[in-house]
């Protein structure tokens, strides 16, 4: 077993490019699954778009925001479990996946009675995502400084 750092030394820029990777991700995915997202949700556009709606601007903050928060999460996981790489990240990623996320989006959707496809659609998002934030922030090594 190999031992874990004594300190955790993160890479903002990993995990701001992570973040944004998976905020590219989810505009692209929800673009290609909007209909069934929709149909999912029991909405229309036009009921998302209304003047009463949300504000666009905050919802997508909040979105990287909370991308942001979960790669430096997985990222600091994968430093304190072992070596720093790339498949590491992504092994970390998965597995906070099943621990975290599958299991309590699962159980809301067993409550909420909302259509599998859905599941599918926001659960495959999250894994990706995940997985493909692991990737960046465990191959992204931090510098070391010099020594003078």
């Amino acid at each position: 077993m190999t031992e874990a750092p004594s300190k955790v030394r993160q890479n903002y820029y990993a995990i701001l490019t992570a973040a944004v990777a998976c905020f590219a991700l989810e505009a692209g995915w929800y673009t290609v699954f909007l209909q069934p997202w929709l149909n999912g949700i029991g909405r229309t556009m036009a009921e998302l778009t209304s003047p009463g709606a949300p504000n666009p601007a905050f919802q997508y903050a909040i979105a990287l925001i909370a991308s942001a928060v979960l790669a430096a999460a997985i990222s600091r996981v994968t430093q304190v479990s072992g070596p720093q790489t790339a498949l590491r990240g992504m092994k970390v990623a998965a597995m906070l996946w099943v621990g975290f996320v599958l299991t309590t989006i699962t159980t809301e959707y067993v409550f909420e009675v909302r259509p599998l496809s859905l599941y599918a659609i926001n659960e495959g998002f999250w894994l990706l995502g995940m997985i493909i934030m692991g990737a960046i922030v465990g191959a992204w090594k931090r510098k070391q400084k010099a020594m003078a």
